[in-house]
């Protein structure tokens, strides 16, 4: 059996959908036997995580599950190996900067959860 790192992308649809489009991007493990495997099981588990429910203003929200974009095999596990990386491009640098020291701050404290909407 082999360890897989995914990306699954969901789109979020609230109301009536005339806002700024948003997608989720879930980094998942999968243990497998091969990568056609891995991916199977990954969009079983993306299609089994779509939901549907009314937020605080009484307006259905729906999580929609597009794809598995990205599939990597876990060679080995070892402490400080890279999973994943991505290159962000921003316009005001400043802000990025901010943004990731607050993240930082939040995780360093233990309030990841907040910064990540999870609480």
């Amino acid at each position: 059996m082999n360890w897989y790192l995914t990306k699954m992308v969901f789109r979020i649809i609230c109301g009536d959908g005339s806002h700024k489009a948003q997608f989720d991007e879930q980094l998942r493990l999968i243990h497998a036997n091969s990568k056609e495997e891995a991916f199977h099981k990954a969009q079983s588990l993306g299609m089994r995580t779509e939901e549907l429910f009314f937020n605080h203003r009484q307006q259905l929200v729906q999580w929609q599950f597009i794809s598995v974009s990205e599939m990597y095999q876990l060679q080995e596990l070892i402490d400080g190996a890279e999973l994943y990386s991505k290159v962000e491009e921003t316009d005001d640098a400043d802000s990025y900067l901010k943004f990731i020291h607050a993240k930082a701050e939040q995780i360093r404290f233990g309030n990841s959860h907040e910064i990540l909407n999870l609480a």
